[in-house]
């Protein structure tokens, strides 16, 4: 078998052999080291992406824009990914990854066990593991430090700060020590997308570099995650907040809606026709919030002297839930910071 020859493991999963930036001149790969729930989620959201356009290099939304959320900057990266690798440690999660991914499996190779070779083969790597994998050594493999020599990782873990990532990857750095960026290292840039991003309805949350990424990096950043929803840049200081609102929300939010649900049901409706409608009313809600609306002003715009609305969130209001609600973005803050320390238990008694 020659070198720019395709196997497949048992999987029936594209195997390439070589460096995949190598075999293919002018492509760039983009390999998620971890890939879980968001790491697919994220390349759900790309590919699709990049079908819908029939390229890699996307056409401009009618607004003058490149993103699906129509917010983001129309400057074009001079080269996006088009060869993606999916690390995994588990069967179970490789054919998780192909099912998923299964009407774009002719740009995706999943590797098992293997994440020095998807690392070697990527231009730029997505870190997608759990924080816990980062204290267990997943940076420290051997050969991966050279591996990783010059390239851009994203990392999507929560509660880790990019100092942390450094550390794992060249130790602790001396008051003596010079600028590492320009020795050839890899540069780490700190993001924090949602599960949405596989209908690429995600908010994204970039945290600024320091120093500043290039602007051919920062470009293609911009450009991976505006593929996915919107994106927001923000000081790295307010990323665990960030993850508790944007990471956590949609579970917040899709508690809400079932609640929202769970009482119409009771009051009669079927239950498939009150979850459909709870969930177009929150999306209605929201996008009048995005068009502008004060969340206050659409709230009392509903709310009738002595109606069925006032009576409804008297309880909400008695009920706690608004103070409950911000309790737990709050907790949940704290403890993506607590898991990013590698720390165990985090949601234990307060």
């Amino acid at each position: 078998m020659s070198r720019n020859e395709v196997q497949t493991d048992a999987l029936n999963v594209p195997i390439l052999n070589g460096k995949a930036h190598e075999e293919t001149e002018g492509q760039m790969t983009l390999t998620v080291l971890g890939c879980g729930t968001l790491g697919i989620a994220i390349l759900s959201g790309i590919l699709n992406s990049l079908s819908s356009n029939g390229s890699s290099q996307p056409s401009p939304s009618p607004s003058g824009t490149t993103t699906p959320a129509a917010q983001q900057e129309d400057e074009l990266p001079s080269r996006v990914p088009s060869r993606f690798i999916a690390c995994v440690t588990r069967d179970a999660s490789a054919k998780r990854v192909k099912t998923a991914l299964s009407s774009h499996l002719s740009s995706v190779t999943i590797l098992k066990n293997e994440n020095l070779k998807g690392v070697e083969q990527a231009d730029v790597i997505l870190l997608g593991c759990k924080p816990k994998n980062l204290k267990d050594g997943i940076l420290r493999e051997p050969g991966m430090r050279e591996a990783l020599k010059g390239k851009l990782v994203i990392s999507i873990l929560a509660g880790t700060p990019i100092e942390s990532l450094e550390e794992n990857v060249y130790g602790p750095k001396t008051s003596t020590e010079k600028d590492h960026f320009a020795e050839g290292r890899c540069r780490f840039v700190r993001v924090m997308p949602n599960t949405s991003s596989s209908i690429r309805s995600s908010m994204t949350v970039i945290a600024d570099s320091t120093p500043p990424l290039s602007p051919t990096q920062s470009t293609l950043v911009t450009w991976i995650l505006s593929r996915i929803g919107r994106v927001v840049n923000l000081p790295p200081y307010m990323m665990d907040a960030a993850t508790a609102l944007c990471g956590s929300g949609p579970a917040f939010f899709a508690l809400m809606l079932e609640a929202m649900a769970d009482g119409a049901v009771a009051m009669g409706l079927p239950r498939a026709e009150a979850q459909t409608m709870a969930a177009q009313t929150m999306k209605g809600t929201a996008e009048m919030v995005l068009n502008g609306q004060h969340p206050a002003l659409l709230r009392e715009q509903v709310c009738t002297p002595g109606g069925c609305t006032a009576g409804g969130l008297q309880v909400l209001e008695d009920g706690k839930v608004r103070a409950s609600v911000a309790t737990g973005v709050r907790t949940a803050s704290v403890a993506a910071s607590r898991l990013g320390r590698g720390e165990q238990g985090v949601n234990g008694p307060r």
